[in-house]
């Protein structure tokens, strides 16, 4: 894979949850888990099942810092 982000989080697939049109695809990250809405078409094009590797890819133009 060839890609210009370098936000990209390496995980297993954990779960994959499919709605009308959306899917949930939930990536364990270290102990984290990295939940993704992608469309189902995606899911079925990449051929995402549970336990497969996968990338999560973040894209973001701003990222914030909050404290209480």
């Amino acid at each position: 894979m060839k890609i210009s982000a370098r936000n990209r989080l390496k995980g297993k697939i954990v779960e994959v949850v499919k709605g009308a049109t959306t899917a949930h695809v939930r990536i364990d990250i270290g102990g984290s888990i990295v939940t993704s809405s992608i469309t189902n078409e995606a899911v079925d094009e990449l051929g995402l099942k549970v336990g497969d590797t996968a990338y999560a890819v973040v894209k973001a133009s701003d990222v914030m810092v909050a404290i209480d």
